[in-house]
Formats: structure tokens, C-alpha cells, sequence
């Protein structure tokens, strides 16, 4: 299995700076979230299980910067318009320089997309909370 530093090195330094303060804030935002490097493509997920059903949110990166994927993002109240792309269901944020995560907006998606993720899983097991 792939582990994010090995992911990262092949990255830019400033690259990696922002995808490391990126997982920090997610890390800290998603209580006990689960880490996935993926095996092949330049994608970190965070979530609470397998499979897409399981994902809150991703770490794309890029030689230019890192995005913020949000799952289901198509669903969020996107306020400050920090959301981006064209798919049906994803949605990302993109991060060019560290201060881009100071940016109003990205922590509350972050958390949107956390507690939209928690109401989908009850739902699915017939709990509310």
C-alpha cells in the first residue's frame, strides 16, 4: 500500500505543503476519519468506510496545487462560491497556496460535507441521530 509521504514526493515542495496542511485541517475537522492513499492515482480520501458510499472528501493532486474533492458536493450550499467542476455528483475546492484554506467558506464545506455524509449513513441504517 501507498503511504501520502510516497504520494507527495513526487510532488513540488510547495505541493506538498499544502496537501499536508489540507490533511491537517480535514483530519481535525472529521473526527476518527479514515485515511486511503490510492494505490495509483494522485487521490487521498478521507471517510468513514469503503467505496465512494464511505467518502466525505478526497485530496487531488496536482504539479500546480491540490483540491479539496467534496462528495456529493452538488448538494452543498456553496455561499462564498469556492466549489468547482462540471461532474454530477463532485464537487472541489482548489488550493493554489496554503492562506487558500483560510479562505471563508472551507472549513464550513468541509463540515457540510461531514454532516451530509453522517445523514445519508443513518438514513441508510434507519437511525437518526
Amino acid at each position: 500500500m501507498r503511504s501520502l509521504e510516497t504520494l507527495l514526493s513526487s510532488y513540488p515542495s510547495d505541493v506538498q505543503g499544502i496537501a499536508r496542511d489540507a490533511r491537517q485541517l480535514i483530519r481535525r475537522l472529521l473526527p476518527n476519519v479514515e485515511e486511503s492513499v490510492d494505490a495509483s492515482a494522485p487521490v487521498v480520501g478521507y471517510g468513514y468506510g469503503p467505496g465512494y458510499r464511505g467518502v466525505v472528501c478526497t485530496l487531488l493532486l496536482s504539479k500546480s496545487g491540490v483540491k479539496i474533492g467534496l462528495a456529493r458536493g452538488t448538494e452543498l450550499t456553496d455561499p462564498h462560491h469556492l466549489l468547482r467542476g462540471a461532474g454530477k455528483v463532485h464537487r472541489h475546492v482548489p488550493l493554489h497556496a496554503p492562506t487558500d484554506l483560510r479562505r471563508p467558506g472551507v472549513r464550513q464545506l468541509i463540515t457540510a460535507a461531514y454532516v451530509a455524509w453522517q445523514g445519508r449513513h443513518n438514513a441508510s441504517r434507519g437511525t437518526t441521530r
